[in-house]
């Protein structure tokens, strides 16, 4: 840990680069992944693949929208086809399900972009995959959103660490945005041309990310 203003912080990705040290010298344990969308995924994948067998879980109720949500996954599909990795990658894909969104953000709908609405969308696509990584055997499990400066890497990991002990596996501690890890992935998706929305999914980021948008027009 290290003190910014007298509070401990934890270092996430030096634990990482610790546990992968320590996974480097054993046959690739199998860890869920859940997968927010292509760009986030691409340095994710590139980086973890050396490690792991990975399967992706794209989970994304946030993404309120279907014809989004399915632009989102087929960028990803398209990803991992074209995207060379040391050990193969699967993908699951959860059933588009916006309700159960509108449902932990009910009563958060006017909280800013990355409070704690922010956090229960984190806690719903977390715990989907922690459940599903108990119910199939799964070494580890962990989630791409860490790569992104817009999300709380300390809240991320606070919550994956708690369902960990709740259902029982091991929960991968990341900061992937880390080490150069954010810039990598714009990197990558330009070289696979990368569909790269300007928003988080939901309807409310929308909404915030359009009238920001509105703002920066008027004042040019």
């Amino acid at each position: 840990m290290v003190k910014e203003r007298g509070v401990k912080v934890r270092q996430y990705q030096k634990e990482l680069d610790k546990l992968l040290e320590q996974v480097s010298k054993t046959e690739p344990p199998r860890l869920l992944l859940h997968a927010c969308c292509a760009p986030c995924s691409s340095y994710v994948l590139s980086y973890l693949s050396q490690y792991f067998s990975i399967t992706i879980l794209f989970y994304n109720p946030n993404i309120t929208d279907e014809e989004e949500y399915e632009k989102r996954k087929e960028e990803l599909l398209r990803l991992i086809q074209e995207l060379p990795v040391l050990n193969p990658i699967s993908v699951l894909e959860a059933p588009w399900d916006p309700e159960s969104f509108f449902a932990v953000s009910r009563g958060l709908e006017d909280c800013p972009e990355g409070g704690q609405r922010c956090f229960a969308c984190y806690r719903l696509r977390l715990e989907k995959t922690a459940q599903f990584a108990q119910e199939n055997g799964f070494d580890w499990f962990t989630t791409t959103l860490s790569i992104s400066p817009l999300k709380n890497a300390a809240k991320i990991n606070e919550i994956g660490e708690e369902l960990a002990r709740q259902y029982g596996v091991r929960h991968l501690p990341s900061d992937f945005k880390k080490k150069g890890g954010y810039q990598q992935s714009i990197v990558l998706s330009k070289e696979y041309h990368l569909y790269r929305q300007n928003y988080c999914g939901c309807i409310f980021s929308q909404r915030e990310a359009a009238q920001k948008q509105r703002s920066t027009a008027k004042d040019e």
